[in-house]
Formats: C-alpha cells, structure tokens, sequence
C-alpha cells in the first residue's frame, strides 16, 4: 500500500525540508506563504513538511491487521506538559535564548552567523587538553618517506597496488604470477615480496592507512517452534556485513580534504540587510542547533565538536535475470561536511553494513505473523548492533584528529535516517497508512493532530494492550525502535520525507501530472489533450 500526497502544501519558512545535496529552493514565487527564494539546510530538521499539511491518498487495499479491532480497550490520559501537547509546534525543542559568536560571512560580509557558544570545537592535544588560542596543529604525518609500513619496501607496496587494486588478479593467478617470480630469483638466493595471495591479502589487511576492515555477525530465531511443520525459516542463519562505524566516521573526520569544507560549530546564518534567516548546509538548521543545547547542559561537553552521524538505506535489487539477487546497503555520512563536498562522492558517504533479508516460502511470507515480526525485530537488533560502537562517545567526549590536523573533543549523535516510505513504517514501528512523524489519521487530516516521540510512545506501550495501539495510534506494540538504545535519539524526530519517492514521484508525479492529465482529457478532445501533454513534456 503506497501513501501518496494528494494536495497542496501550506508552506511557511519553517516547513521547507532540507535535501542531501540541494542548496537553493525556489517555492512560490511571488504568491502563497513563502515569497522568497530560501537558502535551506541540509539538516531535515531545520525545516519540515509537517505531515497533517497535506491530504493522504491510501489505496482501498489495505494491509490485514495482525491484530483483531476491538474497541478500544483502555483509555489514555494526555499528560499535561507543554512538550508533549505538539499540535501547531515544529516537533522540536525551542532553543534557549544563548550567548553566541558572531562572524561576518560571504563576498562582502553580505551574511552574518551566530556560532554555539559552548560547543565551539576548540582546538586541544591528544589527551584531551585545551591548547591555547592560535596553537599550531602537529604535522599531519610523523612517519618518514621511506616507512612503508606494512610493506617491508615501496616494490612491495607497488606489487600488493597492482595484483590487488589495478589488475584485481584472481587468486590462482597471483600464485602462478609468484611461483614463476620465485624461480627467476631462486639462483639470486632472493624471493618476490609475497610468499603466495594469503601472504599477499594478510599484508593488505593490516595496512593501517586502508579502508575499515568488514566484519559480520549472525542471527537466528530462537523462539518457539511448533512441534510439526517446522517453519524453514526459523532454521536459517542471516549473516550481517558491516564495518565499524566509529572508525568510518573518523577517518571522514581526519580527511585532509574536508579541512576548508567543514563545519566545526552549529551556527546561524542571517542577512545583513534584513536579518533574514537563510538555510543552506546541515548544520546551520535548528536541530543541530537544539542538539547542541542538550549536549551543553553537561559543562564537561563545552569546547567540544558535534558530530551528527546521518544514516540512510534502501534495499536494492542488482540482478533480475540471475536469481534476483537483493541487497540492502546501510548508508553513513557526517553532518558537519558541507553539501557540495557530499555531492561530489568525495568519501563523504561510506556504505557501512549490508543488512541481511530474510526470506521464506510464499506460504509463510504472507500468513506467518511470526515470521513478520522476527523481520522487524532482526532489523532493529542488527543496527543496534551495528551502532552500538558510536554509543559511549554520544553521552561522553573522545578526542579525534581531525584534517586541518588539530586534535578536538567529539561527541557524536545519531542524526537524520534518509528513507522511502515503506522503510519508514518499519523504522518507526508503525502501521502502514499512518504518518511516522505525527498522529494524524488518514481518514481526517484536517483535525488537529500532536506530533509523534519516543516518550509518548513509551507511555502509550506501558499502559496500552497491542489491539488498540495498533487501531488507535497506528503503533507496533510488539518493537522497540533501535533508537531507544541510544541518547538523544528519538526516530520520529530523525525520520526523513523521501524527496524522490514522496514529494517528487508522489506529488508531483503520481498527483499532479494525473491529475492535469484527467482534466486536459475532460476538457478537451483526446487529440488537443495530448497535444498539450507533448508540449509539457
């Protein structure tokens, strides 16, 4: 079941969502709410479409509720806090009214930005300690020309470049290639660099310089079986391949790369002549900013670097024709490098795991309610798992080196999760039909609605039964979002609209064009009808 947006958005300069590698959004011109052309973040938070802003299309084939629909079984008593009643709010925490750096910015100090005072990535040595203003950073590299370091020598070092990287020589091959290498030295009493491809592939490994090592681990189900007819999933193995995060993002932090194209402090950016707001990299959004705040409330915090990890995934098919092989990426990048660097595949985005995709019989994919929970749960276990390495340096600060070659303090956060709909149910845990951002019903749209977060759901779990969470708030009783074995992490706050699938494809593809297209076909003969359809084309 696809949701579809079917109306007009009521846009105002906080409701415009900020894209992976889009700078300059025109909405508008001239009419409507928003009559400027906006300079937007790449932060999915500084700005959002806010779900009840728009009316839903849900096909009449509905998914089965795993659940019966009695009514209601318990009643819920609204919490009186300002946090919690969301209905008109942006879904996030007002900042508090902070002393800020101030800086003139651009060709001609056009712009101005107010940088977090407390989070302001001050420079410090390897233990941790802050160096004094204007210190020099230690040279990148302490190493020698001549250190080759694993390789015993730079023909080894050329030798492992072109067997493995250039040619990408099979195994047999690299064997034949050394054998016959060795007898042209053996009268030498001398040997090639690499005694055979496992001397050859354990050498790479341990270059210390290379891409963070894959890893896996494995999953099977062990809950309860039945006596007879034993499901022939319940017996499978799902092997996860997955690198270390943390040491992924900080060899994007060490980047020399990035040095001149990194935003080291959450900041605002304003115009001179009118002090407008203007919105254009990640970490000149709101939720940076907010984050930040939290992060600050702990004085131990102040002086270091906010590292907002972006996660991002999307299963993919890559071959039809030979089996349908699947596969489903874990995308990561950094918040703090700026657009055009993310955009130009400058590293800026790493594949960090392959999740697995458990399958089975048709009979059981479709009746089996077992098999469709230990789906989701292996999804959430695997990226808490996977994860679960940025955990200690979220609550508490580890020192970095990072490419301009200062050391600083670093704490990071999960930020933004980049995703289509359907993973977007699977993520929040909810029902398909409903919005995983707020509690708006399908049915009405227009009725005020509060926004959804982790501790509403939490409360709504303890006291609630699995039916009517199901009917009632469109929540899967039964899971527990990975985001709730991490601090500062709630998914419906970090879930983002996928621009292609939703906005693009949804409204403007799937909504507007059909709907221009019933209407030129009414309005006129089917031959004038697409003759116009030519000429938009």
């Amino acid at each position: 079941m696809t949701l579809r947006l079917e109306a007009w958005f009521t846009l105002d300069r906080n409701c415009i969502f900020a894209v992976l590698g889009i700078n300059y959004l025109t909405l508008f011109k001239g009419s409507g709410t928003l009559d400027q052309t906006i300079m937007h973040s790449n932060s999915f938070a500084d700005a959002r479409i806010p779900f009840n802003s728009y009316r839903a299309h849900v096909s009449e084939e509905l998914e089965e509720p795993r659940y019966p629909t009695p009514e209601p079984q318990f009643d819920f008593q609204e919490v009186e806090n300002d946090w919690l009643n969301l209905t008109g709010h942006d879904g996030m925490r007002n900042s508090p009214a902070l002393g800020v750096d101030t800086e003139f910015w651009g060709p001609g100090d056009r712009l101005y930005r107010n940088f977090h005072k407390y989070l302001d990535a001050r420079p410090c040595d390897e233990n941790g300690v802050f160096l004094p203003p204007g210190s020099p950073p230690k040279p990148l590299s302490d190493k020698s020309s001549s250190d080759w370091t694993p390789y015993r020598n730079r023909v080894e070092f050329e030798t492992a470049e072109y067997l493995f990287a250039e040619n990408q020589m099979p195994a047999g091959q690299i064997n034949k290639l050394l054998d016959l290498w060795a007898s042209t030295l053996k009268k030498h009493d001398d040997k090639p660099p690499f005694a055979d491809f496992r001397d050859l592939y354990k050498t790479i490994d341990k270059t210390p310089l290379g891409d963070v090592r894959w890893q896996s681990f494995s999953v099977r189900y062990n809950g309860e079986r039945p006596d007879t007819d034993v499901p022939p999933w319940m017996d499978q193995v799902f092997d996860v391949w997955y690198r270390d995060p943390r040491e992924v993002v900080r060899n994007m932090l060490a980047n020399p790369d990035y040095a001149k194209e990194f935003d080291y402090r959450p900041y605002r950016e304003f115009s001179t002549d009118d002090d407008e707001r203007q919105w254009k990299d990640f970490m000149s959004g709101d939720w940076a900013w907010d984050q930040a705040d939290i992060i600050s409330e702990d004085p131990d915090s102040h002086g270091s670097t906010f590292v907002p990890v972006v996660l991002g995934s999307d299963k993919t098919t890559v071959s039809v024709a030979t089996g349908n092989n699947e596969y489903y990426p874990l995308y990561a990048s950094i918040g703090n490098v700026r657009n055009n660097v993310r955009r130009a595949h400058r590293d800026a985005v790493s594949i960090i795991a392959f999740l697995a995709i458990p399958k089975t019989t048709k009979e059981h994919a479709t009746s089996d309610v077992k098999f469709r929970k230990f789906r989701r749960q292996l999804f959430h276990c695997s990226l808490s798992k996977i994860l679960e390495m940025l955990r200690p340096g979220i609550t508490k600060y580890e020192v970095v080196r990072f490419g301009d070659g200062h050391f600083r303090r670093v704490i990071y956060g999960l930020g933004p999760y980049i995703a289509d709909y359907e993973e977007q149910v699977l993520l929040t845990c909810i029902v398909r039909g409903w919005c995983p951002r707020c509690l708006s019903s399908r049915i009405n749209l227009d009725e005020p609605a509060s926004w959804r977060c982790r501790h509403h759901t939490d409360v709504l779990v303890e006291e609630g039964t699995l039916d009517a969470l199901w009917d009632e708030y469109g929540i899967v009783g039964d899971l527990v979002p990975f985001t709730n074995d991490f601090a500062r992490a709630d998914i419906h706050e970090l879930i983002a609209p996928d621009i292609l699938h939703q906005l693009i494809k949804g409204t403007f593809k799937d909504h507007l064009v059909d709907w221009i297209e019933k209407y030129l076909y009414q309005m006129h003969s089917k031959k004038d009808a697409e003759r116009i359809m030519d000429d938009i084309d």
